[in-house]
C-alpha cells in the first residue's frame, strides 16, 4: 500500500513537489541517515531545484514509476534535497560527482554510504537505455547486487573519495602572492577564450558570465581599450537581442542552449538577474548607450512586476514549464503572432525574427531581428514610425502572454539571492534617481533582516511564507547580504543599515573563518557533515569566499579597520595563482582584486541632503561608473556610525567633501567642480 513520503510539510517547493510520488522520499536529516544504519542499506540521494526541466522529467519518468519506486524503496533510503536550500550538501557531492563521471548537472544522482560518504553518481538517467546511457533501473540493480556482493570495495572507494574531499576543502592559500600588475595578463586571457562572433564565452550551451563582464568594465573605465569595449558591447548587444532575453516581459532565461543566444533554457534565476540588472546598469554608465539603461530598467521591473513577495521577499524561480511543456508560456506560432499584431503582422514578423518554420520545435522564440533602422529601410517608414510600432507590438504581444498560463514559481526567498537582487535595486535607484527602486531596496533589506535574521547578527538561510525562516545561514548569505546592505546605504545613507553590514561581517569573521585562509561555506556551528565544504570558484552565483573578500575591501575602507583588509587579502591569496589561468571561473575574485590594486576612494560629505549644495556634490559622486569608491554622509553636528565620517565637519557654513585613501585626506572642498578634480576629472 502507498504511503504518502515525508516531504509535504517541507519549506522547499521543490520537495513538496515529490510528496506525492511512491517513492518514500526523505529529506536530509538524521532520521534517513539512522534508518540506512539500520538497515545497512546504501543511500540514493537525488538533488535539484524547482526550476529545473530535467529534474521535472526524470521524476515523470522514474519518481512516478510505481515499480521503478519499488525497487528503490526495497533497496535504498532515498533522499530529496534542494540544492538551492543545502548549498553545502550540493557542493560538498557535486564535487564528488564531477570527480567520478567529469561532468556534473542536475538532477544529480549520487548514492552513498549509510556514513554519507559517496561511491557513484550520475546526473539524468533515462527510464530506458539511451543514447549509450543505461537506464535508471538497470544502474539501480548493478548497484544492488554490488552492494551485496562487493561491499568492501565499494567502502574503500567510498573513504578514499571522502578523504579527498575533506582535503580539498583545507586548502592554504597559494604559494604565489597576489600580483599587483596582472590585470593585463588576465584580460588577455578573456580575450583569448572570446567568442569573436556572437560574444560572450564558450560554445553550446553559453552562459551568461556577469562577474568576468564587471571586471572589464572596469578595465575600461581605467583605460579605454577599443577590443575590450568590442568585447563588452558584442557580448551585450547579442544576450539583449536574441531568445535568452525575455523580448516582452524582461528578463534574462537561464542559459542559451546553442552559442548564438538564440534558444533559452527558459527557466528565470533572481541570482542571474540582479547580477545582470547591474551589469547593464554600468554598461550604462561608461558607455552612455541608452538602450543598456532601458535593459536595466525592463529586468527591474520584471522583478517587482513577477518576483516580490508581498512583505518585500524576492522569490527564487520562474519555471522553464507550463501546462507541461518547456517553453510552452515564451513561444509564439506564426499565426497567433499575425493575429495579435493585426495590422503591424509584417512589421512584428520582421521585427522578431518569425516565420512559418520558427527558430525552435516550429514555434518562434522572440528575438530582436534588427535595429529600428534596418526596420526603417526595410518598411519604408521613419524611424519614429518605427519605434512606436515595435512599442504597440511589444505591448498587443505582453497582453496576449499574460492571458496564458503561466511557469511555475519558487516562492521561497533565499537570503544570498536576496542580497544580490537589493544590491542591484540600491544602485540602479541611486544611479536613475529611481525612488522606485530605493523604496523596494529598503523592503526588502528591512524583510531580511526583520525575517531572516536572528540573535542580532545570525543569519536564516531561507524564508517561505506560512513556514517562516529555516536553515543555517551560509557564508554566501552573510557576503551578499553585506554586499546589498552596503550599496543601500550608500543610496539612502540610513546608519542602519551599515551597522547591519559591520555585525554581520563580525558575524562571519567569528562563525566562518578558516584558520588556512578564507572562510568556510558553513559556520562553526553547523551540521556536520562528510566533509566541511570551502568552495573557491565561482558558479553561476559569485562564492562566499570571493564575495567576502569583495566586502571585507569595502569594510576596511569605511571604517578604517585594517583588519578588515588583512582579512580580504589573505583571503584572496587563496586564488593569487588562478586569476589569469581561470578568469571565468574567478569572476568575483578578479573584482574583489581590482578592490585591492586599485584601492578605494573614500568620500565623506557633511552636508544637508536636502540642500542643492550638498545634492550637487552626491551627483558628482554618482555620476558615472565608480566601482573603486565609497561614500558616507552625515547632516552638520549629527553623529555616525561610519567611521570614515568622524571628525569631518563643514567648512564655512558649506557643505563639505573629503576625498580620502585609507583615511588620508585631501583637503576639504565645497563645490561640485573641486570635488571632480579631486576624483581625477576636469569639468
Amino acid at each position: 500500500m502507498f504511503l504518502p513520503n515525508r516531504l509535504a510539510d517541507q519549506s522547499s517547493p521543490y520537495l513538496r513537489q515529490h510528496a506525492d510520488n511512491p517513492v518514500d522520499w526523505y529529506p536530509w536529516g538524521e532520521e534517513a541517515m539512522t534508518r540506512a544504519r539500520e538497515e545497512d542499506k546504501p543511500i540514493f540521494l537525488s538533488i535539484g531545484y524547482a526550476a529545473c526541466h530535467w529534474c521535472h522529467v526524470m521524476e515523470r519518468e522514474s519518481f512516478e514509476d510505481p515499480e521503478t519506486a519499488a525497487v528503490m524503496n526495497e533497496h535504498f533510503v532515498n533522499i530529496k534535497v534542494d540544492r538551492e536550500e543545502r548549498p553545502d550538501i550540493d557542493g560538498i557531492y557535486m564535487q564528488a560527482v564531477v570527480g567520478m563521471t567529469g561532468h556534473g548537472g542536475w538532477p544529480m544522482s549520487v548514492w552513498l554510504t549509510p556514513d554519507q560518504e559517496p561511491f557513484h553518481a550520475g546526473t539524468y538517467f533515462p527510464p530506458v537505455p539511451r543514447h549509450g546511457m543505461p537506464s535508471f533501473r538497470q544502474v539501480l540493480g548493478a548497484i544492488t547486487d554490488a552492494w551485496q556482493q562487493q561491499r568492501d570495495r565499494i567502502q574503500a572507494s567510498a573513504g578514499r573519495l571522502a578523504d579527498a574531499l575533506r582535503q580539498s576543502a583545507l586548502q592554504s592559500a597559494t604559494e604565489e602572492t597576489v600580483d599587483l600588475g596582472q590585470a593585463e595578463a588576465i584580460t588577455d586571457a578573456l580575450a583569448h577564450g572570446f567568442d569573436p562572433r556572437s560574444g560572450g564565452w564558450g560554445t553550446a550551451p553559453k552562459f551568461p558570465q556577469p562577474m568576468a563582464l564587471e571586471f572589464l568594465l572596469r578595465v575600461q573605465r581605467r583605460t579605454p581599450t577599443p577590443s575590450v569595449l568590442h568585447q563588452i558591447e558584442l557580448t551585450l548587444d547579442h544576450m539583449a537581442a536574441g531568445g535568452i532575453y525575455d523580448q516582452l516581459g524582461g528578463g534574462f532565461h537561464r542559459y542559451s542552449t546553442d552559442a548564438a543566444w538564440l534558444v533559452p533554457h527558459f527557466e528565470k534565476m533572481l541570482y542571474d538577474n540582479s547580477q545582470l540588472a547591474r551589469m547593464y546598469l554600468h554598461a550604462w554608465q561608461v558607455t552612455g548607450r541608452k538602450d543598456y539603461r532601458s535593459i536595466t530598467e525592463d529586468i527591474l521591473d520584471y522583478v517587482l512586476r513577477e518576483m516580490q513577495h508581498p512583505t518585500g521577499g524576492f522569490y527564487s524561480t520562474q519555471d522553464a514549464d507550463s501546462e507541461g511543456e518547456e517553453g510552452r508560456f515564451f513561444v509564439w506560432s506564426l499565426d497567433e503572432l499575425d493575429r495579435v499584431a493585426g495590422t503591424y503582422a509584417a512589421f512584428a514578423r520582421a521585427a522578431y525574427g518569425a516565420s512559418r518554420g520558427g527558430n525552435w520545435e516550429g514555434s518562434n522564440i522572440l528575438i530582436r531581428a534588427g535595429a529600428t533602422g534596418t526596420l526603417t529601410e526595410q518598411l519604408g517608414i521613419t524611424a519614429e514610425e518605427s519605434a512606436a510600432r515595435l512599442e504597440e507590438v511589444r505591448h498587443r504581444l505582453w497582453e496576449a502572454r499574460e492571458r496564458r498560463v503561466k511557469p511555475g514559481r519558487d516562492e521561497k526567498v533565499l537570503t544570498a539571492w536576496n542580497g544580490l537582487m537589493l544590491a542591484a535595486f540600491a544602485e540602479a535607484g541611486r544611479a536613475l534617481r529611481n525612488t522606485a527602486y530605493i523604496d523596494a531596496a529598503v523592503r526588502n533589506a528591512t524583510f531580511l533582516l526583520d525575517a531572516l535574521r536572528i540573535d542580532g547578527n545570525r543569519l536564516r538561510r531561507t524564508w517561505k511564507d506560512g513556514s517562516g525562516a529555516s536553515l543555517n545561514g551560509y557564508l554566501e548569505d552573510y557576503s551578499h547580504l553585506i554586499e546589498g546592505l552596503l550599496a543601500l546605504y550608500q543610496a539612502t545613507f540610513e546608519p542602519r543599515w551599515f551597522e547591519a553590514a559591520r555585525d554581520l561581517a563580525e558575524a562571519m569573521i567569528t562563525h566562518f573563518r578558516a584558520d588556512a585562509g578564507g572562510f568556510f561555506d558553513t559556520s562553526d556551528d553547523h551540521e556536520q557533515l562528510v566533509s566541511r565544504p570551502r568552495e573557491l570558484q565561482d558558479s553561476a552565483v559569485p562564492s562566499g569566499n570571493a564575495m567576502a573578500a569583495t566586502v571585507l575591501f569595502k569594510l576596511a575602507a569605511f571604517s578604517g579597520e585594517a583588519r578588515y583588509h588583512d582579512l580580504a587579502e589573505e583571503t584572496l591569496a587563496l586564488v593569487a595563482g588562478n586569476l589569469a589561468r581561470a578568469p571565468l571561473a574567478h569572476g568575483q575574485w578578479l573584482v574583489a582584486y581590482d578592490l585591492m590594486t586599485e584601492g578605494i576612494t573614500e568620500v565623506a560629505i557633511v552636508g544637508d541632503p536636502a540642500q542643492a549644495e550638498t545634492r550637487l556634490l552626491l551627483e558628482v559622486v554618482d555620476s558615472g561608473f565608480r566601482p573603486t569608491t565609497v561614500v558616507a554622509l552625515k547632516e552638520p553636528e549629527a553623529a555616525s556610525p561610519v567611521p570614515l565620517l568622524e571628525g569631518r565637519e563643514m567648512v564655512d557654513g558649506k557643505a563639505t567633501a573629503y576625498v580620502c585613501e585609507r583615511f588620508a585626506c585631501q583637503r576639504p572642498v565645497t563645490t561640485a567642480g573641486e570635488l571632480r578634480e579631486q576624483l581625477g576629472e576636469r569639468e
